[in-house]
């Protein structure tokens, strides 16, 4: 039990270092978001994160946004704890079959306008969850989607140049896909 206790205190860590982002590229897309952000947003965007059944990996990477290296609430962005509050649901993870419902109800419960963002490649397709039989497909084939933004998972420099982009497109008006279903839109 020493020779354990002895070893794992000396032995260091088995993470992966962090990917280098470049300073100067940071600062840049940093100072465009700004700017974007106050002159269409009026310097206020919320954001409610729905996970659909991913495997965190992505959640983990939104939670960074928070941290004092990137700090989104500088710009103006904020996460909010109900879908009535919120501008944007950025979704994860494949959509199960449990969660299909409550997404499109999440949907339905955001105001109008609003914008989905698909983070990760399962939120595009079902990723490497496809074709199990608890999931029910990407988070397209539930509710219409604004914006994917691709990897597994993505990082939080793409995630702050995915809100950018949303910011910096208009988007039509259309008719929410829960009211074709069927549900109360509110």
């Amino acid at each position: 039990m020493r020779t354990l206790i002895f070893k794992s205190l000396f032995t260091p860590p088995l993470t992966e270092r962090a990917p280098k982002v470049s300073e100067s590229a940071l600062a840049e897309l940093a100072a465009k978001v700004q700017t974007t952000a106050r002159h269409k947003l009026g310097h206020s965007l919320s954001i409610r994160q729905v996970d659909t059944g991913s495997c965190n990996g992505c959640e983990l990477e939104i939670h960074a946004l928070s941290n004092a290296f990137y700090d989104i609430e500088r710009f103006g962005f904020r996460f909010v704890a109900s879908p009535r509050h919120a501008d944007v649901l950025l979704v994860t993870g494949p959509v199960t079959t449990n969660m299909r419902e409550a997404l499109i109800r999440t949907y339905a419960a955001t105001p109008a306008p609003k914008w989905v963002v698909a983070a990760g490649d399962c939120a595009r397709d079902g990723g490497c969850f496809a074709g199990s039989y608890g999931i029910s497909g990407g988070v397209q084939d539930a509710i219409p989607v604004d914006l994917h933004i691709p990897g597994c998972p993505p990082s939080p420099h793409d995630l702050l140049a995915g809100l950018l982009a949303l910011m910096n497109h208009r988007l039509p008006k259309r008719i929410p896909k829960a009211a074709r279903v069927g549900l109360p839109v509110e």
